[in-house]
């Protein structure tokens, strides 16, 4: 017959293997969560270590110009002018800058095709052909459009000795625009509370949860008007008295290449093989521009992933000064 107290010692010898068998089991787990971060790590460096090796190599510098004696270097202006876009400044100017420094460089055309973008971009292009027109006076520069050329495309092309459109291209639309909405009655309607907090009366202006103010819309309105003289002035600067006079020339309006010949934004109706051969004198195309190699992009996209990822878990998103 079994006492209370062999009982007791029975009950109490369990719990000191159930104890054991937890630690025990803890002990294997955070040893088997060591090794996965290990590998991990090893992972990761291996990764680095090989794709620094491949973008020093042949393979990671896909996209780059080959030069087959007197050509006409072409470079492409697609999609939106902005930062990290493939038509960023940094792109264009790098492009614009190997073209110009290849002594088989006959003349370097612009082929555009965008609907503009960043004036701070198209700014950056636009100053970078001016300076480099003046270091290489022998190379002239050809913006030829082909769809559409709008806005900071254009503000790009105006830098261009002669620009080319085709009839049907759409060119011009020189003007700034910045838009939002506004939810203000939106949040009352559904009986939300809007608490933003701010050092600086103005500091969030073009919040869309707020009510605009009269005095913050003609500051704005300030800024957009400086930015679009600062872009007719650059187009002035670049056409000169080709440019006829027109009212509606700087409102922001997009004309046909037609109607852009008659206004002087364009010279002529061309295309990019025609400029080359019977303008430049160099049938040959070369094309300069800059172009990610697919291992490019794939570690720029696993980067960024990765890094807001890595923001995320150890807490970086917090407040930004945007």
């Amino acid at each position: 017959m079994v006492s209370g107290e062999q009982r007791r010692e029975a009950k109490e010898d369990a719990k000191a293997w159930k104890l054991l068998e937890k630690t025990l089991t803890a002990s294997l787990q955070e040893q088997r969560r060591s090794r996965r971060w290990g590998i991990f790590f090893k992972t990761l460096t291996f990764i680095y270590l090989f794709v620094a090796l491949l973008l020093i190599s042949p393979l990671g510098k896909m996209g780059a110009a080959t030069s087959v004696g007197p050509h006409t270097a072409v470079i492409e202006v697609r999609g939106v002018i902005a930062d990290q876009e493939e038509a960023s400044a940094d792109n264009l100017v790098g492009a614009l800058r190997e073209a110009f420094e290849d002594e088989n460089t006959q003349g370097v055309v612009l082929r555009i095709n965008s609907p503009g973008g960043s004036p701070v971009q198209s700014g950056y292009v636009y100053d970078e052909i001016k300076r480099l027109r003046a270091l290489h006076p022998d190379i002239k520069v050809y913006a030829v459009i082909t769809d559409l050329g709008a806005s900071g495309a254009y503000y790009i092309a105006s830098a261009a000795d002669e620009i080319y459109a085709d009839k049907a291209s759409l060119v011009g639309s020189i003007g700034v625009t910045a838009a939002g909405f506004g939810f203000v009655d939106t949040l009352e309607k559904l009986g939300v509370e809007r608490r933003t907090y701010t050092a600086g009366e103005h500091k969030a202006f073009l919040d869309p949860f707020q009510p605009e103010k009269p005095e913050e819309r003609a500051f704005w309105q300030q800024v957009l008007n400086t930015t679009h003289q600062q872009f007719i002035d650059s187009v002035k600067a670049g056409r000169g008295d080709r440019l006829k006079e027109n009212p509606d020339l700087f409102s922001g309006l997009v004309w046909s290449g037609e109607q852009a010949l008659e206004l002087g934004l364009v010279d002529g109706l061309s295309s990019t093989s025609a400029v080359a051969r019977d303008v430049i004198g160099a049938e040959e195309l070369v094309d300069f521009t800059r172009q990610e190699s697919p291992l490019q992009r794939f570690t720029r996209q696993l980067g960024a992933s990765m890094g807001a990822e890595l923001a995320t878990r150890i807490g970086l998103d917090g407040p930004q000064l945007r």
